[in-house]
């Protein structure tokens, strides 16, 4: 499954399927700085998620650690929830 690109293009891998690449792609705009498009860059990375991707692949997550992490991540929301309720 591939994503359709428009016009940007600078190559970042985000997800790999046997060998087969998504790219994040943006493409330098003219008289734009290159400090400027690294930062564009970096925000559609966050955007689509592919730093967390990469670091939750550095290793084997058993599934009842990914349960445990999900659960703590929830309760952690829900006491947010209830906190900030009557603001």
């Amino acid at each position: 499954m591939r994503k359709n690109i428009s016009d940007e293009r600078c190559a970042f891998p985000i997800a790999r399927r046997g060998s087969d690449y998504q790219l994040t792609e943006i493409r330098l705009k003219k008289g734009e700085s290159v400090d400027k498009a690294l930062r564009r860059l970096k925000k559609k990375i966050d955007r689509e998620g592919t730093l967390k991707e990469v670091r939750n692949h550095r290793h084997f997550e058993k599934p009842s650690e990914r349960r445990r992490r999900k659960m703590k991540a929830a309760r952690f929301s829900a006491m947010l929830s209830a906190r900030y309720a009557d603001l």
